[in-house]
């Protein structure tokens, strides 16, 4: 399926460039609205997925999905940490760890459970919140030096001592696009403060909470900006992580949210647009009430349109056309059902969305243990089949 074996390394030296070029342009063309050869397809692997998957197709231990099917993007994270410090393990036991991260979390990580719990914040208080002082968004160690950070070490897996970012970069950048990446203000607060406390805080104390907001927004700007020179030329887009919204709507109200939080991703993606790099934001939830406001402010792609809280990107597209790439949006619980003539529907529909460009195929947030092997295998075979332009979609083909 690819010019990779199984483990990653290219079997044609002399191609690798001109693979990883021509995987570029068709990122590019898609996010600019223009039909490329196919659909770009890639993802966000759960580990657990990633060892199922393994062991589903006879893969050996260090086998990667984004080698082994040659997947379109990958995206690299760097210490956020408000604090650069080595986690702080407070209970270890061989099936679980707890530990406090630079964020001041206090989280659990069971092993055999697919995601940690965050039980306790060292920022407890909106007065330590408000006081709070920060290591440099710029320091080196955030991307030059190995470590423990939150967001790259627990997670659906736990890691310490994460290598550095920029090794990261570029051992992946002769074969993929690479994104770099931050988190904004809402995704930040949920670590340093939990989300209880910064929706309660925001209620109590709306203002003084708008200028924490504006503190953290310029101090996580301004290390966007420290990772994007630090990638010294190697990066291809930026991806802002932030959740703002669940379900059945947003976590706050979108005055407050366009007050606060909106332009500061609007000076974050004025940032990576400045360097020439596109920008995908990813944000979880039911976003209709706000969706239009990143392409306001230039949002190349929205990721990751959860079907399960009522988002569709053909619906989207017909409702708003080509001033927004959608990044995602099939159904990850219909991949999880197994069901093969369900799936067909699911994939080849949403791929309507891509009419014209506009469309990175992807799930609607990760793919989970709960997919197979083959059924990922699948997914993949359906989107490079019927993916390529011009779309023939045969029965599932819907007028835009």
């Amino acid at each position: 399926m690819s010019m990779f074996n199984t483990v990653g390394r290219s079997v044609d030296q002399a191609a690798r460039k001109e693979n990883t070029r021509r995987k570029l342009e068709r990122m590019n063309k898609a996010l600019h609205h223009e039909e490329p050869d196919r659909v770009p397809i890639s993802d966000f692997f759960w580990g657990s997925f990633t060892k199922r998957w393994q062991k589903d197709l006879g893969l050996p231990a260090d086998a990667s999905p984004y080698y082994h099917y040659d997947l379109d993007w990958i995206v690299t994270i760097p210490n956020m940490d408000p604090w650069i410090r080595p986690f702080a393990t407070l209970q270890e036991s061989p099936e679980e760890v707890t530990v406090k991260t630079g964020f001041g979390a206090i989280m659990r990580k069971h092993f055999s459970l697919p995601m940690p719990e965050m039980s306790a914040w060292e920022t407890d208080t909106f007065a330590k919140l408000q006081q709070a002082v920060f290591d440099p968004p710029d320091d080196p160690r955030r991307f030059f030096s190995a470590g423990d950070n939150q967001i790259a070490g627990v997670g659906d897996g736990f890691e310490r001592n994460s290598p550095p970012w920029i090794d990261s970069v570029r051992s992946l950048w002769p074969d993929f696009p690479v994104y770099g990446s931050m988190i904004e203000v809402s995704e930040c607060l949920t670590r340093l403060i939990g989300q209880e406390n910064a929706l309660m805080w925001m209620g109590e104390y709306p203002d003084e909470m708008g200028e924490v907001i504006n503190r953290l927004g310029a101090y996580y700007v301004a290390m966007a900006k420290a990772e994007i020179a630090a990638g010294g030329g190697l990066l291809d887009g930026f991806v802002i992580w932030g959740d703002v919204a669940y379900k059945k709507g947003m976590f706050f109200s979108p005055a407050y949210w366009r007050k606060y939080f909106k332009p500061w991703v609007a000076q974050m993606t004025a940032a990576a647009h400045a360097a020439g790099l596109p920008v995908i934001y990813h944000g979880c939830g039911n976003v209709h009430a706000i969706i239009q406001d990143y392409a306001e402010i230039g949002v190349d792609a929205y990721n990751p349109l959860e079907a399960k809280a009522g988002m569709d990107a053909v619906d989207l597209r017909r409702n708003y056309g080509h001033r927004l790439a959608f990044c995602g949006n099939s159904n990850v619980q219909v991949w999880e059902s197994g069901d093969r003539a369900a799936i067909r529907r699911e994939v080849l529909r949403k791929l309507n969305a891509g009419k014209g460009g506009g469309l990175i195929f992807q799930s609607d947030h990760s793919v989970s243990s709960g997919v197979s092997g083959q059924t990922y295998d699948y997914i993949v075979q359906l989107v490079r089949e019927y993916g390529r332009y011009p779309l023939k979609l045969e029965e599932f083909d819907e007028a835009l």
